[in-house]
């Protein structure tokens, strides 16, 4: 037992020492390990105190419902109809449930106007549950509200800072049940890639075993490793993961050229590839100006004023650039290609959509 311990945590150390390889990453950052998730909770509530800028009850019923339903588990039976508020509003909570949460951690909530209120401002989230997908309670979130705006109006003007009607209580909410673990499935640790790949996922195995000095990773599918733990003991496993995490692994990349054409954002990736492509760039610019023109009869006379619109159309285009892009090329030597004849963000999606339809992009073009 001690001597696997002290191996364990020999191997740790050198798995520290590797961090800094130039082309290598941890496992930790490109895979997850199955079950090891966090999960997602929401909950309905009131934001009681505010100061007028809650919810109209008269034209929804979110408030004043919620808050008859409250004063009535205090004992006090009010009908929803009657009640006319306006510091109350109406509020979806969420929040994220980390794994290993234990009970008595604190989470932070995130709260939402769903009514008509105009700001969350100075409000304070009544004891509220927050619920998992399965419909039962892990958390209650309670406490002032943290808005970083405003909205202040009166007398036909309104000014508004940044969302107040989002807010955020941190530490706001505090765990009541344990999230279920299901690290180990049947003995046995689940790596999964976060971009399933075949041969980032056979280095993965190749370095695990490598370093354990025997066979205990073997890669099920291009996303999915399934390692088996030399020791089953609790006090091993932990130092085991720890280990595992930190291996450096190269991963593959695809070549890929990423377009967002409502922004005008092109990303390159750094295994693109070209044919031999030749690439002509012209700007055509067309400019059409209306002008009224006003014509005036003389005094005293019969005429009409008559207004005329004079259009001027202009049309001008800059001379197009030939550049020659030569086979194999690789991503420094297309950006310098582009660069010399001054092609935008903007043209480069045409650019590259162009080459991709020719044929000559080794790549894959994706559009977001």
């Amino acid at each position: 037992m001690r001597k696997i311990c002290w191996q364990l945590l020999v191997l740790l150390f050198v798995g520290f020492l590797l961090a800094d390889l130039a082309a290598a990453v941890r496992l930790k950052d490109i895979a997850h390990i199955k079950g090891v998730r966090s999960n997602q909770l929401v909950g309905y509530g009131l934001v009681v105190g505010l100061d007028g800028t809650g919810d109209d009850t008269k034209k929804g019923k979110f408030a004043s419902e919620a808050m008859a339903n409250m004063l009535d588990k205090f004992g006090i039976s009010v009908d929803s109809a009657d009640i006319d508020l306006d510091n109350v509003a109406a509020v979806m909570l969420t929040a994220e449930l980390p794994p290993f949460s234990r009970n008595g951690s604190r989470l932070d909530v995130l709260v939402s106007s769903i009514g008509d209120a105009e700001s969350l401002h100075g409000g304070t989230l009544m004891l509220t549950p927050l619920r998992g997908p399965d419909g039962r309670i892990y958390a209650m979130a309670q406490g002032p509200l943290s808005v970083g705006g405003f909205s202040l109006g009166g007398g036909g003007g309104k000014s508004v800072k940044n969302h107040p009607t989002v807010g955020r209580i941190a530490n706001g909410a505090i765990v009541e049940r344990e999230p279920p673990s299901t690290m180990f499935i049947d003995g046995k640790i689940v790596l999964t890639l976060n971009m399933p790949d075949f041969m980032t996922v056979s280095r993965v195995a190749k370095v695990v075993n490598e370093t354990f000095k025997q066979k205990i990773a073997i890669p099920l599918d291009a996303g999915t490793i399934e390692i088996t733990p030399p020791s089953r003991e609790k006090g091993v496993l932990v130092p085991f993961i720890a280990v595992v995490e930190n291996l450096q692994v190269t991963p593959d990349v695809r070549a890929r050229v990423v377009i967002d054409e409502r922004t005008g954002t092109v990303v390159v990736g750094r295994n693109v590839m070209l044919d031999a492509v030749a690439v002509a760039h012209g700007d055509l610019s067309i400019q059409i100006s209306a002008m009224p023109m006003v014509s005036q009869p003389p005094s005293f006379s019969l005429g009409e004023t008559v207004v005329a619109v004079d259009k001027q159309i202009t049309v001008e285009e800059e001379p197009g650039k030939l550049v020659v892009v030569p086979r194999g090329v690789n991503i420094d030597d297309l950006v310098k290609a582009l660069n010399l004849i001054g092609v935008s963000p903007r043209d480069l999606i045409s650019i590259f959509q162009a080459i991709e339809a020719s044929g000559a992009l080794h790549a894959e073009l994706e559009v977001i």
